[in-house]
C-alpha cells in the first residue's frame, strides 16, 4: 500500500469492533506494544476493550502495511504537546513517514492516515440533556445556531459541531488543552470553512452517530503546528 501523497485526501476506516472482535483478539499479542496490551487489559467493560483492541489491531495492520514492516515492528511515539512542549502530543510514526489519527465510540473505531498531520473523531449523537449541560462550550456562534433550532435537531447538530472540533484539534496535537470555544467550525450539515491551514470534512458514519476527519494544508511548512489565537467567524 503506497503512501499518501502531499494534496491526498485523508484515507478514512471504519471498523466494527463488534464484527472483528475475535479476530483482533487473537492478533494483539503478536502485534500491540506493551503499553497497548497494557490498556486493553486496563478496561472493566469487554466491550470497551474489544474496540480498544480492534482499533489498534486494525491501525497497526495498516500502518504495516504503508510503511512496507510488519505492524508489530511500527513504532509509535508521542510528539510534543504544541501547547507546553511536553511528550503528551499527537501519536505519531517513529520518523514521521506518515500521519494518522484513530478515534473510537461505543463498537465502532474511525482510522485516519495521511500525508499531512490529520484528526479524526467519532461520536455517538448526545441525549438532549447532556446538549443542554455542555453547549456552552461552543463558539458563541455555534451556540447561537443550537439556540435556533428546535430542541430535537439540537443534538444531532451538537454532535456534527463537536466531532469537527474534536478531528481538528486531535489534529493540531493539543486535543481540548485548546479552549473548544475558540474555534467557528459550525453545526449545520456542512463544515464552516476553516480554521485556517486546515481542511474539515464530515464522515458518514451511519444513525445516531457523527464523524469528521481534519487535514492540515500541504502547503504549510513541517514540524509542529502553531496554535492559531482563534478562528474569524460570523457574526449571529
Amino acid at each position: 500500500m503506497a503512501l499518501p501523497a502531499p494534496g491526498d485526501p485523508p484515507r478514512l476506516w471504519l471498523v466494527d469492533a463488534a464484527r472483528h472482535a475475535a479476530f483482533a483478539a487473537r492478533l494483539a499479542p503478536g502485534v500491540l506494544d506493551p503499553r497497548e496490551l497494557r490498556s486493553a487489559a486496563a478496561f472493566r467493560a469487554d466491550a470497551d476493550r474489544d474496540c480498544y483492541r480492534a482499533a489498534h489491531v486494525g491501525l497497526r495492520l495498516l500502518l504495516g502495511a504503508h510503511l512496507g514492516t510488519a505492524p508489530q515492528d511500527v513504532v509509535l511515539v508521542r510528539e510534543a504537546c504544541p501547547g507546553c512542549g511536553g511528550p503528551h502530543g499527537r501519536p505519531a510514526v517513529e520518523g514521521g513517514a506518515v500521519h494518522f489519527s484513530l478515534s473510537h465510540s461505543g463498537s465502532f473505531a474511525l482510522l485516519a492516515v495521511a500525508a499531512t498531520p490529520v484528526g479524526v473523531d467519532v461520536e455517538t449523537v448526545p441525549s438532549a440533556d447532556a446538549v443542554a449541560d455542555v453547549a456552552a462550550v461552543l463558539h458563541r456562534v455555534e451556540i447561537a445556531e443550537l439556540d435556533a433550532l428546535r430542541p430535537p435537531e439540537r443534538p444531532a447538530a451538537f454532535a456534527r459541531a463537536w466531532v469537527r472540533k474534536e478531528a481538528y484539534l486531535k489534529g493540531l496535537g493539543i486535543g481540548l488543552g485548546r479552549d473548544p470555544s475558540l474555534d467557528y467550525v459550525g453545526t449545520g450539515d456542512a463544515p464552516a470553512t476553516g480554521p485556517a491551514g486546515w481542511t474539515v470534512a464530515d464522515v458518514a458514519v451511519g444513525e445516531d452517530r457523527a464523524a469528521a476527519v481534519a487535514a492540515a494544508d500541504p502547503r504549510r511548512t513541517g514540524g509542529q503546528p502553531s496554535l492559531p489565537r482563534g478562528t474569524a467567524s460570523p457574526t449571529p
